[in-house]
């Protein structure tokens, strides 16, 4: 069954891909034409749209006009193949799982397209806000007070952070995007994760962004996107979760909190 859900994961990711490229595109639609090489435009056979293992076997290359495939392309179908076998092994093929694989899917296809694009589609967001409410009348995991609290602290809690930055330096420092995000990930996974998604991911990204900084030569006018590390912020909480609550008492019972 944990193969079963790795193969559905690696299906999945390969659609994930078409989003992924697609989706930023004004007039581009996820659904026509078919996958398809995007140098030559020959459209592609059912053998060479097996996930992970015909970029193997074309060797990282298209069959008709030879040019090199991106790597992401396997990078994303793995990664699915991999969040699917974890979300399984917790979750079995419960509603739960296929509510958190949908939201799984929705952070990575968001980390991509932040990373490329530096924005994070309202046609993403929005709808996934919703979709954690409803959902959590069916989760058992969160409950639905726990799911509204969670977005609307979610996006209260950026938007006040982005509203101090740019009072203090008169300069946007965060998008409105990440602020929605935040406001997903409390619907899908509760206010109680927030603590944890927002410091783990401004650590992270403050850690990346002092590398980008010295790399760049650019010091303080450095941009990095935000949103992926609030995507692997939630991706972990959920996945950790059991662990990051033990250490959080040891840390109280540590410091008499």
């Amino acid at each position: 069954m944990i193969l079963l859900a790795t193969l559905f994961g690696a299906v999945v990711g390969s659609f994930l891909n078409v989003v992924i490229l697609r989706l930023p595109k004004d007039d581009a639609s996820i659904v026509f034409p078919g996958s398809h090489c995007p140098q030559c435009l020959q459209p592609l056979y059912w053998y060479e749209n097996i996930p992970i293992l015909s970029y193997l076997v074309l060797r990282g290359r298209c069959r008709t006009c030879k040019v090199h495939i991106s790597l992401q392309y396997p990078l994303v179908e793995l990664c699915m193949a991999v969040l699917a076998a974890i979300l399984y092994h917790r979750l079995a093929f419960t509603f739960e799982f296929f509510f958190y694989f949908v939201f799984f899917a929705a952070l990575l296809v968001i980390i991509f397209i932040d990373i490329h694009h530096q924005i994070i589609p309202d046609s993403i967001s929005l709808p996934g806000i919703l979709l954690g409410f409803a959902g959590s009348f069916f989760n058992g995991l969160v409950t639905w007070q726990e799911s509204g609290l969670g977005l609307l602290l979610g996006g209260g809690l950026l938007y006040a952070v982005a509203y101090g930055y740019y009072a203090v330096t008169k300069r946007e420092g965060m998008g409105g995007g990440d602020i929605k995000l935040l406001a997903m990930i409390g619907a899908f996974l509760g206010w109680q994760s927030l603590l944890y998604v927002v410091f783990s991911s401004s650590l992270a990204g403050s850690l990346v962004g002092i590398v980008a900084m010295f790399k760049q030569g650019k010091k303080g006018q450095t941009r990095i996107p935000y949103g992926p590390f609030l995507a692997l912020g939630a991706m972990s909480y959920l996945i950790f979760d059991q662990q990051i609550e033990r250490l959080w008492q040891l840390y109280r019972a540590a410091s008499g909190l």
